[in-house]
Parts: C-alpha cells; structure tokens; sequence
C-alpha cells in the first residue's frame, strides 16, 4: 500500500475587513504579529514533521484571511525554515492568494523573490457597485492595476477568483466581469456562485440574489464564453488553460494528503500500520489567533479517524466535483478499500443518469454535476 501525494497548507487569519459573505477563519487586525507569527509556524510544523515520513511536499497553498499583508521577508524567512523541515519536490507549486488593495509591485516582486510561483488574485467582481456591496476593500481599477503587476513580477501562473449570482447582478454585468477578467490574460479563473454560509453577515441579514432561473442562464452564458477563450472546466467552478490546473486542489479533490499549519488550519494524513494497513486521520489547529499564538507547539488538536463508508463518502465528496470524475483505481489507494465492495450502492444513481460508472472511473453527468449537492445528499444516506 503507497501513501498519497502530499501538500502543504499554511493559514494567515488576518484582514483588513472581514467580508459580509466570508465565513473563513479570518478576523480583522491593524498591526501584524509577524515575528511571532513565523515563529509559531514553524514550531507547529516541527510537531506535525514525524506523521508525514520522507514525503515530499508537492505542493504548498497560503491561504486566508488575507496572506499578501504579511511581508516578502516573512515569506522568505517561512520557506527558508520550511526546507529545513521538509523535503519540497523540484517542482513543487506554492500558491498566494493576494487581495487587490493589499499590494503593490515591489511586494508582488518579493513575494516571486521567495519562491511563490503562482498567485490567486481575489478579484470577485469588476463592478465597483458590486465590490461595494461585497465588503471588498479595493475598486475595479485596483484589481486591474494588480494583475497586471503580478504579470510583471514574473507570475505566469496567475488565478483570478470571480463570483456571479451577486446582489442586483444582471446576466450582462456577470459576463462583463468575465470579459474583463480573460482580457487580464490569466492562465486560471475560479468562477463561482455567491452562496450564503452560516455564521456571516448576509446570513443574518440575506441580499436579494438573482433567481434560479437567471443564475441558470448566467452559467451556461458562463461557460461558453471561457471555453470560447480556451478555458477548460475540470471541476464545478475552476477553469484553466491547458496545463494550468490548480495542482494543490486537484490533490484535494482526488483525496490526496495534507498538512495544514496555522490558526484554524486543517490536515488529513495517512499512515500505515504494523499490518501495512491504511490509517487516515484528520486534525485542525487550534482555531483562535491568539490561542495559537500562546501555545504553538500544542496546536494539533481533535484527532478524528476516517474509516469505512466516512471514507468512502470523502473521496466521492471531494472527487465527484471534478469534471472527469475520479479514478477507481486512485479511490481504492487513497481509501484502502475495494471499489467492488461499495460501486454497487451508486448504481440507483447512474440508473437516474446523474452518475458514469464504468471499470476505471467514477463520475457525475452533466445533469448530477447541476444537482450535485442532491446527488451528494442521497450518496449519504446510502452509503
């Protein structure tokens, strides 16, 4: 039995503002504590070293909050010290997400400087109404002024996160936003429905979105529009030129490793037993800034095992939103369980033209992918 692919998660749970649809583990703060934030880092990352083995990282995801607040500097001295701990591949991609309005050339040059190599710029939107009415910080021109400098920083594997479904949105603006954004030249969008999650802002007080009829309509307008500029749709809501998947949440999806360190963050790793069997469990850190400041060394906290049908579920959870589906063979690898053992359950599904199922792969229709959360609904109560 092979363990899976392994990557890196690091959180940075600081923003300027917190966003009235953000239920992230974000919260606002003036003054960083860098120094003591790199510190906890990598002392939490000494704890967690001995679970991995002689993996190497794969890759690595800085998310947030906002990461590019913090320094150039911070990030080199952080992957100065992760090397140290842990072995990178060659080719290991390490992504930033970066809000317009939180940066400038010289920082976007830095942040390249100290190996990031692809950045995720949070754009949302090219409507200065609609950034209003979002929360965000930044105009359309300053996200325009963004891209372009992370181009110029020697980014080639630039991200831009646009959202549709927003407040007061018309199918006109949502393809004008898209529009701008191809025009940026990036080599991925992640392009996705406004939802409203517990625990937010517009939770308590929900917007008025377009109705499902007209979110329908911006899809499919959507879809066609990004593939017409060569854009390929490889899960529900990311898009990417030839070649140019996000790497880091294709592990995700395909139930792959990771290790995630920071305030909040998440990890599900596997282990083999003394019978070579699979073990997998998942952690989250200690969820507080503060908290996790006081007694870094201590983070890991709530071990959870994931066995039987629990991992069966995951990998369907994660895997079923990739356009291609996933690998039989990969599920049985990452699960240690027979496919043969539990495809027969999903075969009601198939019969309702929501899922593909043949001897090597695993997948929604075009229909399932529409009502997945239907489909993922009926695969819990069955599994």
């Amino acid at each position: 039995m092979s363990l899976p692919p392994l990557s890196l998660y690091i959180h940075t749970p600081w923003c300027v503002r917190k966003c009235p649809y953000c239920d992230f583990n974000s919260h606002e703060r003036g003054e960083l504590p860098e120094q003591a934030y790199l510190d906890a880092l990598l002392l939490d990352l000494e704890q967690d070293v001995a679970i991995t083995g002689e993996r190497p990282v794969e890759t690595v995801f800085i998310g947030g909050g906002t990461p590019s607040l913090m320094s150039a500097d911070f990030y080199r001295q952080l992957f100065d010290g992760i090397r140290a701990r842990l072995p990178l591949a060659d080719d290991v991609e390490i992504t930033l997400e970066a809000n317009p309005g939180t940066t400038e050339a010289t920082r976007f040059e830095g942040f390249r400087a100290a190996g990031i190599n692809r950045l995720s710029i949070g754009v949302q939107s090219f409507n200065d109404g609609h950034l209003k009415t979002l929360g965000r910080i930044h105009d359309a021109r300053a996200a325009i002024t963004a891209a372009g400098q992370a181009r110029d920083a020697g980014f080639d594997n630039l991200n831009l996160d646009i959202m549709h479904a927003l407040p007061g949105q018309s199918l006109e603006q949502a393809m004008a936003d898209l529009e701008q954004a191809i025009a940026l030249k990036p080599t991925h969008l992640s392009w996705y429905e406004l939802t409203i999650e517990p625990n937010t802002v517009f939770y308590r007080s929900p917007p008025t979105q377009p109705d499902s009829d007209s979110m329908a309509d911006t899809e499919l307008a959507g879809f066609a529009l990004l593939a017409a500029a060569g854009f390929q749709r490889y899960e529900i809501s990311a898009f990417s030129q030839p070649g140019k998947a996000c790497r880091h949440n294709l592990n995700y999806w395909q139930f792959g490793d990771y290790l995630g360190i920071g305030a909040g963050a998440h990890s599900k790793l596997s282990t083999l037993d003394e019978h070579g069997a699979l073990v997998i469990t998942r952690y989250q850190k200690t969820r507080k800034p503060e908290d996790y400041l006081a007694a870094p060394a201590s983070a890991r906290r709530n071990p959870q095992p994931v066995e039987g049908t629990d991992r069966i579920f995951e990998a369907l959870l994660n895997g079923l939103r990739l356009i291609d589906g996933i690998s039989l063979q990969t599920v049985e690898r990452t699960m240690g369980l027979n496919p043969a053992q539990w495809v027969p359950l999903l075969i009601p599904l198939q019969r309702q033209g929501l899922l593909t199922i043949n001897d090597e792969r695993l997948g929604c229709t075009p229909n399932g992918l529409r009502h997945l959360n239907g489909v993922l609904e009926t695969l819990a109560e069955t599994l």
